[in-house]
């Protein structure tokens, strides 16, 4: 019998080796766009330069007065200071006075310019602080350089951030401060809408626990790191303003809004409401015998007890806290998941949205749970919806196109809060946090001109 033929199998072929990604030569209009950078660069410095030594020359023979006696100032010296610009180092010879009487001194082409020696100073510091709105201190130091073409340290735009979020900071605290005297006059009410949507709310911010730098003494070794102490968190309140006639129908079922304006604080409940009302003055929103104020809370007592501050008003329950309440007992009563649980959650927003709260709630207080559990927490329901029933009629809110929901604030503390101020491992100490939560603010409402007219203060 002959063997079967046996069938042989080709080798495998070796694979060949992956090659490398292929680039393509730099596009002749990025290099051109360089070039002309590099060679006007300098040329714009020293334009500049130029116009700083123009102001200098002006102020040379001006013999400036002291600010405190009033008499003629007697100058000192003349010596070169430096500052670093968005086109580069600047220089110029300034001169020092001093008062013979109260010893008083002063630089008035600093003071007159606006800088200060060795710092960084005019737009490249607002740019800096720009950048660190958005991103962290070290990416924004990674842009400096890719943008502006300025190598800076993250420490360096800490520096910055820290000096102009101090005065937006102080900037916003006196706004308050002087629209809570009743002498005060805000912007004209004449075109005052008829009512306008306030809704405020609460998030946490984690917080450094340590509450004090370490500083070497000498050539002594740093001291070492206090314990850690966990859950540091502060409140961080936000409150949003709009008005209902600016929300607009994006698509069917989805409203957007037009434009608002943003309020936030590292402060109390007294605090946010203070502020709020300044800036519904400072936008001529408010006018006590014309607007309704709108007020849209989660039912939090901390924010009904300021709502009084407004004589027209109308209280809002959020139609989704509700609506939550409802769920924390279907779940315990039908079952996590269960259709049943759906579908008598769903009837009750079908009735709360027709205005049927009494209903909704006669309805409950015909139910018999069969246990304890399942019976006080159907009591807490219905006492929920007993307390806020006055709240609650969504009917006339939606005809009226004042909005049922919260979901304005909610999506302004993912905006102001959690896009910069919870990014992994973030640890604020109070003042850096509040320095630039105001800066943020400025940027999110459309206000960053303002920065313009701060001075930079100066931090010990």
């Amino acid at each position: 019998m002959a063997k079967p033929r046996q069938l042989r199998t080709p080798a495998a072929e070796p694979a060949a080796a992956p090659q490398r990604p292929a680039l393509e030569e730099v596009s002749q209009f990025i290099l051109l766009e360089r070039e002309v950078e590099l060679e006007y660069r300098p040329r714009m410095l020293e334009a500049l330069q130029g116009k700083v030594n123009a102001v200098a020359d002006s102020v040379r023979d001006q013999t400036p007065a002291c600010s405190q006696c009033g008499k003629p100032m007697k100058r000192q010296d003349t010596e070169s200071v430096s500052w670093t610009a968005r086109l580069g180092r600047l220089r110029a010879g300034v001169a020092r006075y001093r008062c013979p009487v109260c010893k008083n001194e002063c630089r008035p082409l600093l003071h007159l310019l606006g800088v200060e020696p060795g710092r960084v100073s005019g737009s490249l510091a607002r740019l800096l602080a720009l950048l660190a709105v958005v991103a962290p201190y070290t990416l924004a130091a990674q842009l400096a350089e890719l943008l502006l073409g300025v190598k800076i340290s993250p420490m360096g735009i800490w520096k910055v951030v820290q000096r102009l979020g101090e005065s937006a900071a102080r900037y916003s605290d006196a706004v308050s401060q002087y629209h809570a005297d009743s002498r005060s006059e805000g912007t004209p009410t004449q075109d005052a809408p008829a009512a306008v949507v306030l809704s405020v709310d609460a998030c946490f911010l984690g917080l450094q626990v340590r509450k004090r730098r370490r500083r070497g003494q000498g050539s002594e070794p740093l001291p070492p790191l206090p314990a850690v102490q966990e859950s540091q968190f502060r409140d961080v309140k936000t409150g949003v303003l709009l008005l209902p006639s600016e929300r607009v129908e994006t698509s069917p079922g989805r409203r957007s809004v037009v434009r608002r304006f943003l309020v936030s604080c590292l402060g109390d409940a007294d605090a946010i409401f203070a502020r709020l009302y300044a800036q519904l003055r400072e936008l001529g929103w408010v006018d006590s015998a014309k607007t309704v104020v709108v007020i849209v809370g989660d039912g939090a007592e901390w924010i009904w007890n300021r709502a009084s501050m407004f004589v027209r008003r109308c209280e809002i329950l959020d139609f989704w806290h509700a609506l939550e309440h409802a769920w924390d007992f279907a779940r315990l009563c039908y079952g996590e998941g269960s259709q049943q649980a759906d579908r008598w959650v769903h009837q009750i927003g079908q009735d709360l949205r027709a205005g049927k709260v009494q209903e909704v709630i006669a309805r409950l207080k015909r139910m018999r749970p069969k246990t304890p559990e399942l019976r006080e927490k159907l009591q807490a329901l219905i006492r929920y919806y007993n307390d806020n029933a006055g709240r609650m009629h969504y009917d006339e809110y939606l005809r009226l196109g004042y909005g049922i929901g919260s979901g304005a604030v909610e999506s302004a503390h993912k905006q102001v809060v959690h896009a910069r101020f919870r990014q992994a491992g973030m640890r604020w100490s109070e003042a850096g946090a509040r320095r630039l939560l105001a800066l943020r603010l400025l940027l999110l409402n459309d206000t960053w001109a303002l920065l313009d007219r701060l001075a930079m203060v100066s931090l010990a």
